[in-house]
């Protein structure tokens, strides 16, 4: 289909392919284009974002700090939630997913958002500067070796939130997050299935988007431990 069918159309425009086949156009939600977006380790799913989101308390005006950048599939959320006045800066180890998380991120805004910081290196030199944020979301294998480098960087009050695959590191996770002084420390596993219906059936469906990560999430005790 000539790209010059679509150029300069209205949202709900009806275009046809060289074959004749009518295909109404319109703009793809967020969830659409994270999961068709080019990867290159595996994307943090739309339902989890949602849950990372809410139960992280990620919101207009928030200062986030996010390891690793992976995709930017959770990078793009970030961003719309904080929006300009926020914060968002996001550290990758590594080079290859560096460049393809920022490649993903101008695909989705047109730019890379002024209020975004991509920083190609280890999360835990953020130690090193005078920083601070309220929410730190770490999407990482081991999120425990990264905690001595927050106690500078998260204050009391402030959210850490991890996404594990495994119920091995979830528990190392949690038992780490405990004895660095978090409290209210919790985790979730966010489970969706879809539904089927029509006028004369309802029921679910036969196939479901069961387990993707673990969520875990505490506080930043005001107490020292």
């Amino acid at each position: 289909m000539p790209h010059d069918l679509l150029l300069g159309s209205e949202e709900g425009t009806v275009v046809r392919s060289t074959t004749g086949v009518p295909l109404r156009c319109v703009r793809p939600r967020m969830a659409d284009f994270l999961l068709k977006m080019p990867r290159g380790p595996q994307v943090i799913y739309p339902k989890d974002i949602g849950a990372v989101l809410m139960e992280a308390d990620v919101g207009p005006g928030a200062h986030v700090l996010e390891a690793g950048t992976g995709s930017g599939a959770l990078t793009i959320a970030l961003c719309r939630a904080t929006g300009p006045e926020g914060k968002v800066v996001s550290y990758e180890a590594r080079a290859d997913f560096h460049e393809r998380a920022w490649a993903n991120i101008e695909a989705f805004f047109g730019k890379l958002p002024p209020w975004l910081h991509l920083r190609l290196g280890d999360a835990r030199d953020v130690a090193t500067t005078e920083e601070q944020y309220e929410r730190v979301i770490l999407d990482v294998p081991e999120p425990w070796a990264i905690l001595s480098a927050l106690e500078g960087v998260l204050p009391p009050g402030g959210i850490l939130c991890t996404y594990l695959p495994t119920v091995n590191q979830v528990q190392q996770a949690v038992l780490a997050m405990q004895a660095a002084g978090y409290d209210e420390v919790h985790t979730i596993e966010v489970l969706v299935r879809s539904w089927h219906v029509t006028e004369r059936s309802v029921r679910p469906d036969h196939r479901m988007v069961a387990h993707t990560g673990f969520i875990t999430v505490g506080r930043r005790s005001y107490v020292e431990p």
